[in-house]
């Protein structure tokens, strides 16, 4: 399982460095100009400890009462926060079950989901953090010796390194069923396996890398297909409805609160800011490493539209960007 992690991390690199050289073709003139937002760096924003390494940053998301919880792959997997950056809590310490952190969510009802790709399962926790529902089944080589044929074509509810997990109004499960499947797969609100579509390839309703997922108020799911460099959308069924190209490869996806919802796109180096009906409306950032700069955004929460929290995964580096 983690030979077939550190693969899927490999693509995920040459990924990257292919999309910032078609990042750098655009801004160079490749493309139309592409209006520049006017967001800039809260500087020390994240009050976590003194002296704390934190592993590859790959998940971020805020809680409806302003809780914001990070994700790392180090020694302190999820870190929570207070809506001012004020440090509350640390936990998963020790835990085998983070090793392919990949991603958080908050679903409508505040609960917390934990996205583990290593592990083919997705964690529900309460308030305490103790796990209260699970989707996916994890291989456990033990069971082989009993009741298990080995190398088995798993189920259609089994996960193949997922990478994210979206909710429709009657509480519907859709999860981007990434790295292995290159599908989305749709549970009912009890967990129960409903349907699945897509499959590796570059043709419409296909996917290569569907690494992230949102539902819209209306009930459109929004399908980051990141090796294609487009976003796909879906009704609840399965049905496509429109096909986003983009300058780059979409890594993330999140949508502002309200009734005039907006997209940003977490990219490398970028971030752009789109309307739902494809248009991109801007963008902002510069490729980089240290403050001030974009890594590759692995996730990205948007309460609004003129506040972003970004997990810059290579960077290793939690950020608050705000708008004028």
């Amino acid at each position: 399982m983690t030979k077939r992690f550190l693969m899927s991390a490999l693509c995920a690199a040459a990924i990257s460095l292919g999309a910032v050289t078609v990042m750098r073709a655009q801004d160079a003139g490749g493309g139309a100009a592409t209006p520049q937002l006017p967001f800039h760096l809260v500087e020390g924003f994240f009050h976590y400890p003194a002296n704390s390494i934190l592993g590859r940053v790959s998940g971020i998301a805020v809680a409806p009462n302003g809780t914001i919880v990070a994700l790392n792959r180090g020694y302190h997997p999820v870190l929570e926060f207070k809506s001012d950056g004020t440090f509350v809590r640390s936990w998963g310490e020790g835990s085998r079950m983070f090793e392919g952190a990949h991603t958080v969510r908050f679903d409508p009802q505040g609960n917390l989901w934990y996205v583990d790709a290593a592990d083919n399962i997705i964690f529900r926790f309460d308030a305490e953090g103790r796990t209260v529902g699970t989707l996916g089944t994890n291989p456990e080589p033990w069971t082989y010796l009993t009741h298990v044929i080995e190398r088995a074509v798993p189920g259609r509810a089994s996960l193949y390194q997922e990478t994210d997990i979206g909710w429709s109004k009657d509480g519907s499960m859709f999860v981007a069923d990434g790295y292995g499947n290159s599908r989305v797969a749709k549970f009912d609100k009890d967990g129960n396996f409903v349907k699945s579509w897509g499959e590796r390839g570059g043709q419409p309703g296909n996917f290569n890398t569907p690494h992230s997922l949102v539902v819209d108020a209306n009930d459109v799911v929004y399908v980051a297909d990141r090796g294609n460099s487009r976003i796909q959308t879906f009704d609840t069924e399965g049905n496509r409805k429109a096909v986003w190209n983009l300058p780059t490869a979409p890594w993330s996806l999140c949508l502002t609160n309200g009734p005039n919802q907006v997209m940003f796109v977490g990219s490398v180096g970028r971030v752009y800011k789109m309307d739902l009906s494809g248009k991109i409306l801007g963008a902002f950032g510069r490729v980089g490493r240290m403050p001030g700069t974009i890594d590759s955004i692995h996730s990205l929460a948007c309460p609004d539209e003129k506040t972003l929290y970004l997990a810059n995964l290579y960077a290793s580096r939690l950020d608050k960007w705000v708008s004028q």
